[in-house]
């Protein structure tokens, strides 16, 4: 059966060093949050939002009944002097879920999002020009698949990656290469709808072409106004965020209910996380996270 989830980045918590960091709402009140709008579960945030002590964390977590499905952690994969850093980095999250009791939770794995300007101010218009060459593929894709394997045999605990706008895997062709470049034994994908449909692709398309490398899935809209708005007067990501480009569900053009449909045909019994990534202090979390939950009902969930 689908289970559905919220994230810290629901809440403005990104993983992202903002000057509006100070305006962060605290793990506490957000996992209150959470289960008070129906959630069962949570991912961890950024490294050290919530708290790293594993017996503290389970506490936590599971006095409000949810459950911890994966944590989120960025790597420059392209720089292969990162690679061994990423690996400890995978491996402290790994470590802290496990000993939590959290080993079917997965590493989130992404690239170090914003970190390139050129990708940050062009996210959502990436041209074939902006990409990776083929030994930065090569770099790029075996960074990924050395985490993953480390995380695997340390603690069990499986790795997904996240394609994300403002990364160097954004755009439909960029995240088929990786796909292909890595071990599907090894390394999942997590099919971030939002991101996949501001990155200019369809994300029913999308399911139907990895549903067999497709381990986790975040459930975000996407304003192709808001989009367009930001694109109009040459804005970069935090732009784009800021105009709300990923908005409440259902209020975007993904077609969620095809989604399901596709879900249910393959036989997903896993987790669902809804993520409409803000940044800090903006809007109402609470009341977003309540009218997500309740637009999910009328697709059967």
């Amino acid at each position: 059966m689908i289970k559905i989830a919220n994230a810290p980045c629901s809440w403005g918590a990104l993983e992202f060093d903002l000057d509006k960091k100070s305006e962060e709402i605290g793990y506490a009140q957000v996992l209150d949050e959470i289960q008070e709008t129906g959630y069962l579960g949570t991912e961890l945030g950024d490294w050290g939002y919530m708290p790293t002590d594993p017996k503290r964390l389970r506490e936590e977590i599971s006095k409000r009944g949810l459950e911890l499905l994966g944590a989120f952690v960025p790597v420059a994969l392209t720089d292969e002097n990162q690679h061994k850093k990423g690996i400890e980095s995978a491996i402290q999250v790994a470590r802290l879920m496990s000993m939590a009791g959290y080993d079917k939770a997965f590493i989130v794995l992404a690239d170090d999002n914003a970190s390139v300007p050129e990708r940050t101010i062009n996210a959502g218009r990436i041209s074939s020009e902006m990409g990776l060459d083929t030994e930065q593929w090569s770099i790029f894709a075996r960074g990924a698949e050395e985490i993953a394997r480390s995380v695997k045999k340390a603690y069990g605990i499986r790795t997904v990656f996240h394609h994300h706008c403002a990364g160097y895997v954004e755009t439909p062709d960029e995240i088929d290469i990786l796909m292909q470049l890595t071990d599907p034994n090894i390394l999942g994908l997590c099919l971030d709808m939002g991101h996949y449909a501001f990155g200019g692709g369809d994300p029913v398309k999308a399911l139907k072409k990895y549903k067999d490398r497709i381990w986790h899935v975040h459930f975000k809209d996407y304003d192709p106004v808001a989009a367009q708005e930001s694109r109009n007067i040459g804005g970069d990501y935090f732009d784009a965020l800021k105009r709300g480009v990923f908005c409440e569900l259902g209020k975007g053009n993904v077609d969620f209910k095809s989604v399901v449909e596709i879900l249910d045909n393959m036989g997903y019994e896993d987790w669902i996380v809804v993520e409409q990534d803000i940044l800090p202090g903006m809007g109402n979390p609470k009341i977003c996270a309540k009218a997500n939950r309740e637009y999910i009902k009328t697709l059967g969930l």
